[in-house]
This record gives structure tokens, sequence and C-alpha cells, in this order.
């Protein structure tokens, strides 16, 4: 559940803005009373009284209607006097130079401490965006008590790349540092798109890379050059994001089989109009549609994750990357990842070094039943090419035919 403990409503009729005509009696007074951005009001977390309301908030959700877990909306909002506006965040002394709000933080732990008590198994994840230190470290070890964190960084980098880069821009070495930019020892939740851009009015990853003809070539076999782009990007970004979690992997809704519009609920600004109010889920069951193919493709690709066992605690090794050729590859415990983000050039016997053996296709983008081109034969066993330079490092050469804007999954035997 999303629950929004960082502002409130300025409303006194539905609201706590004036409860028993003393607007200060849940907020902060004078200057930080209204949050200069949001337009609303922020709570008081050095008063008891409100400690105690929003901790039973918490606990009520989770006895009364069973919720198994938090979203804490607008984390740091609440850690910071600035509410972390117009704040750079360059260095660790950025987060402990004074402009902490000690209140806030004191309430987010004794919530997390409070809702672990009332249930061991639920899971609470912090929307945080400047990167604070402790905020997904255990209690007991100077932290917060969160269990994750949200990567906000992954959605923000993939929208800005396709708004602003040309395709042969794209940097594997880039992608791959935003991607695992996080500490080793805080689990995250990471995220191609977020609701930012599913729900107010913005453009899905999908619309973005395809637009209007998603309306008139989304049907198998009728499919131009900009839908057979977005929909081979599509999978590719979902899969590197995947691929490289250190906690959890999150999808919004419709997303994972690139549902064509956002969700917009009816408001003064768009008419009252339910036209958007909707998902639209019997896409992804019409196997004439290339919404087919997105969704086969997301379930085939968790269940090569789930299936390498303690997939989590492998560590992301960096195989290769090449950004002239726009090539990155990296490895997680008998799982190699090969990613050509090239729109033009496909590349044979493209070599790697890694550990000495055998090597079979399990997921491959570019697959035909997953709206590809089926170039490589996903059917071969790849085994290793000798060469003395490497044998102390048992490793050999896995020599690959990589087709332009596409990816490959093997798995050693």
């Amino acid at each position: 559940m999303d629950i929004v403990h960082s502002h409130a409503v300025k409303n006194e009729v539905e609201g706590l803005g004036n409860l028993a005509g003393d607007p200060n009696q849940f907020f902060y007074p004078g200057d930080r009373h209204e949050h200069p951005a949001w337009d609303s009001l922020c709570f008081d977390y050095g008063k008891d009284d409100v400690i105690h309301f929003l901790l039973s908030n918490c606990k009520y959700w989770l006895e009364e209607f069973h919720f198994d877990g938090f979203r804490f909306d607008g984390v740091t909002s609440m850690l910071y006097y600035s509410h972390g506006l117009g704040e750079a965040f360059c260095n660790y002394g950025d987060y402990f130079n004074g402009h902490e709000d000690d209140n806030a933080i004191c309430y987010l732990t004794l919530a997390n401490k409070l809702i672990h008590e009332v249930n061991p198994n639920a899971i609470t994840i912090a929307e945080e965006v400047s990167g604070m230190p402790g905020l997904a470290a255990k209690y007991e070890d100077g932290g917060y008590g969160f269990d994750y964190r949200m990567a906000m960084n992954i959605p923000d980098y993939w929208i800005k790349t396709i708004k602003e880069l040309k395709d042969e821009d794209w940097k594997p070495s880039s992608i791959f540092w935003e991607v695992r930019n996080r500490r080793p020892d805080e689990k995250t939740i990471s995220y191609c798109e977020s609701h930012d851009q599913a729900l107010v009015g913005d453009k899905t990853i999908i619309f973005r890379l395809i637009d209007a003809d998603m309306y008139w070539h989304f049907k198998k076999g009728d499919e131009n050059e900009t839908a057979r782009r977005g929909i081979a990007l599509h999978k590719m970004i979902r899969l590197v994001t995947a691929a490289t979690i250190n906690g959890g992997y999150l999808n919004f809704m419709g997303n994972e089989f690139g549902h064509p519009e956002w969700i917009d609920f009816p408001r003064e600004g768009n008419g009252w109009s339910y036209k958007y109010a909707r998902r639209q889920w019997n896409l992804v069951d019409n196997p004439d549609l290339c919404y087919h193919w997105l969704g086969d493709f997301d379930r085939e690709m968790l269940r090569v994750i789930k299936n390498e066992k303690n997939f989590n605690r492998t560590p992301v090794q960096e195989i290769w990357h090449n950004d002239g050729d726009q090539i990155l590859a990296f490895m997680r415990g008998n799982l190699i990842f090969v990613f050509n983000f090239s729109p033009t050039h496909s590349f044979t016997d493209y070599g790697f070094l890694v550990p000495t053996g055998s090597y079979d296709v399990v997921l491959n983008t570019d697959a035909v039943c997953f709206g590809g081109n089926g170039f490589a034969d996903d059917s071969l066993t790849h085994f290793t090419n000798y060469d003395p330079l490497y044998v102390n490092d048992h490793k050999e050469w896995l020599k690959l035919y990589i087709p332009a804007r596409s990816a490959v999954v093997l798995k050693k035997n």
C-alpha cells in the first residue's frame, strides 16, 4: 500500500487542516507549515500526538485490512528541512550537515519498528531520491529500518535517454553504471518506469518509443519500423533492469505488456472524463496483437531469473562493454547476459572471456516467439574456445552472433 505521511491536504472539510479550529494541531507552525512545492501541509513530527496518530495509522492498515507492507511516499521531503529542494547531494557531507529533520527521521524509524513488530513479515519500501545513507539498513546497524529503497534514478534515466539521445548514442557503460548505482548493503527495488509516467498524463516507455503508431501498427504482421524498434528496445530495457537487481523488480500494471495509454482519473482538468480510468487487460490476451509478444517475454524473463538459485545474492560481474560497438556483457551465477544496443550493427563471432565450459541459450529478445527476427539459432550449444593465455584463470572465449538491437541470456551447463 502507498502510504502518505510526508504531507497532508489543505482541505479543512475532509482533512486535518483546521481540526478543532487549530491550524497547527497536526502541522508545523510558521514558515514550515506549508510545503513550498506541493501546496500541502507538513506534519509536525516533533509532537508526540502527531507521532501517535501516524503510527496508529500504520497499525490500522496492517490489522484491520491485513496489508502486508507499505511504500512510504515522499520520504526525501520528510528527511530535510529543505524537503530536498535545490540540494545536489554529491557527497556524504551533503547528507549530514545539520539540514536533516531529526523529528521526521525519528518517526520513520519508529514506524519501521512498529510495522515489523505488528507483522514481522511485512515489507517497507522508501520512495527516496537523495540517496540518504542507512535508509534501508537495519535499525540494529544504525539504519532507519526500511527493507528496501526505490531505485528512482533508473526510470528517470530511461526516460531521459529515450527523449534526448539517438539510438546510436546509447552507451552501455552508462546504462550499466545507472542500473547498479546503489550501495551493496542496502536492498533496492529496480524498475523501468514509475507511476509518474503512467498516472499523470505523461508517456510510458512504450508510448515514448512508438507513440501513435501503436494504434495503427501493433497487429502481428503489420508492424512498421517504429513499432519494431519499440518492441525490441522495450524488451532490452526491461531485461537489463531486471537482470541487475539487488532486491526486487517492480512493474507498473500493464507495462509488462506495453499498455498503450496512461491512467487518468476523472477530474476537472479532463472534464471529469473516464476515458483513461482503465487498464485494457484484454490486449495481452489477444494472440493477434504485439502486446501478446511483450507479455510472453516478460513471463519468460521472470522465469529465467527466478530459476537461478539465490539470484539476488550473486554478484553482478561485468564481462565486457564497448561503447563504440554498443555491446554490454555481464554475469550472475551461471547466467551470462549479452546486449547489443546498436540499431544497425550485428556482430559475428564476438568474443567474451567467460568460465570454461558450454552454454545454452535460455532467453533471446530476438526470438520469433517474442516478436523478434529470429536471426540466431538458439538451439545450438555454445562451447568456449581454448586460449593458452587464460588457462590459469579457467577462462576461454565464448564467441556469439549478436544481431543488432537484441539481447541474449545463456546458462552454463
